[in-house]
């Protein structure tokens, strides 16, 4: 298996050999995102990359907003297209890595990417960063787990099983308004801090 380092997801960017990435905020999210009240809730979007969330959270008035990656150049990304932000709320580090406190993580397209050997270790790292009560939302595949990838699939089975112990889980369900080619293939979850 290919080793996906920092190195592995920059070349990833720099060669714009970037297939998830829709160029904007998905519907799932955007209908989220758009019922929170409360603008200055803490939140991270760990394996951001381009993050079309934070720049929507952002220009939407949200003021306590962070993205994390693994490689540098979508963050340049990011600081490109606002060029406002405090560069401290781009964060480049290894997730496993990040220590602090949030109220929402947002997961999108993170967890399908990582090398499933670390599914264990995200889940335990989601529900220690969070702070008591928060919660942990977006989107995961429901496709066949393989060997090749990323993006690697998991399915609702393994997604309860391996959250439940640390989140209540609240929503698990096929997301009814996935981009098309995502149709049928996206579970939209909210989980909550055990």
């Amino acid at each position: 298996m290919t080793k996906l380092n920092s190195a592995y997801w920059q070349n990833r960017y720099e060669t714009q050999s970037t297939g998830w990435d829709v160029g904007n905020i998905t519907a799932p999210l955007k209908t989220y995102l758009d019922q929170i009240e409360d603008k200055s809730i803490r939140i991270l979007i760990p394996g951001g990359g381009n993050s079309y969330e934070f720049e929507y959270l952002i220009t939407h008035g949200f003021t306590n907003v962070y993205v994390l990656d693994f490689a540098h150049q979508p963050l340049l990304n990011i600081q490109n297209r606002l060029p406002e932000v405090n560069p401290k709320q781009l964060i480049h580090v290894d997730f496993f890595e990040h220590s602090a406190a949030y109220d929402l993580i947002i997961e999108q397209t993170f967890y399908c990417a990582l090398d499933p050997s670390l599914r264990d270790q995200y889940v335990q790292h989601m529900h220690r960063l969070l702070a008591k009560g928060g919660k942990l939302i977006g989107l995961l595949f429901q496709f066949p787990l393989t060997e090749s990838g990323p993006p690697f699939g998991g399915s609702n089975e393994e997604y309860i099983h391996r959250f439940s112990p640390y989140f209540k889980i609240k929503t698990l369900e096929t997301a009814y308004n996935s981009i098309p080619p995502r149709k049928g293939n996206e579970l939209f979850f909210i989980f909550i801090k055990k």
